[in-house]
């Protein structure tokens, strides 16, 4: 794959029909949903099969999910999505973070966002989160490179030696650009397959 195919990869979010790209409430708070589950120990595939499914059972705001509940996102979310192990854990995390996105920044992303003196505290917020660390926040935050001001996270280790192995150079690149967003999605794809 050259530079050129890397640069019109499809991002994550736009796998999953999330349109970041205006900044919306409703779809930054999807797309940090997907990153807490393609940030765990599973599959990509499931990872995605389980954003479906809260997607299939309309749990797409913090509001939604927390009214469902423990034991419904355990059995059928989950379980749909084919969790098998983590079910539990996983559940216990989309809630706990839910609560903290409420009680905390008012159910809102952007509120955090806006709240975040600068990038490393925005990073800071994020990772404060239960069950969320650096993966996890640099899942969410590389594909909102050009919609948040504060959002620019350094490539992931895996990232780099990707571009290294397939002679892409990162640096050309503006970092808060979609195009390189999508040079790091396509990246993390080559890495995965």
């Amino acid at each position: 794959m050259d530079a050129a195919d890397l640069e019109s990869s499809e991002l994550y979010s736009e796998e999953l029909d999330v349109d970041l790209r205006s900044g919306d409430d409703d779809a930054v708070f999807e797309w940090f949903l997907a990153s807490v589950l393609f940030g765990g120990r599973i599959s990509e595939d499931i990872a995605k099969r389980t954003y479906r499914s809260f997607e299939r059972h309309d749990l797409l705001t913090p509001e939604d999910i927390e009214e469902a509940g423990f034991d419904f996102l355990v059995d059928p979310v989950m379980r749909e999505g084919g969790y098998v192990r983590y079910d539990n854990r996983r559940s216990e995390q989309v809630l706990r973070n839910c609560r903290t996105l409420m009680d905390e920044y008012d159910g809102s992303l952007n509120e955090l966002h806006d709240a975040a003196e600068d990038e490393a505290d925005l990073e800071d917020r994020l990772d404060a989160f239960y069950g969320v660390g650096p993966v996890t926040v640099n899942i969410f935050l590389r594909e909102l490179r050009s919609v948040w001001e504060k959002s620019d996270p350094e490539p992931l280790d895996a990232v780099r030696e990707a571009a290294e192995r397939h002679d892409v150079d990162l640096e050309r690149y503006d970092r808060k650009s979609e195009r390189f967003a999508r040079v790091e999605a396509g990246l993390v794809r080559l890495r995965h397959g």
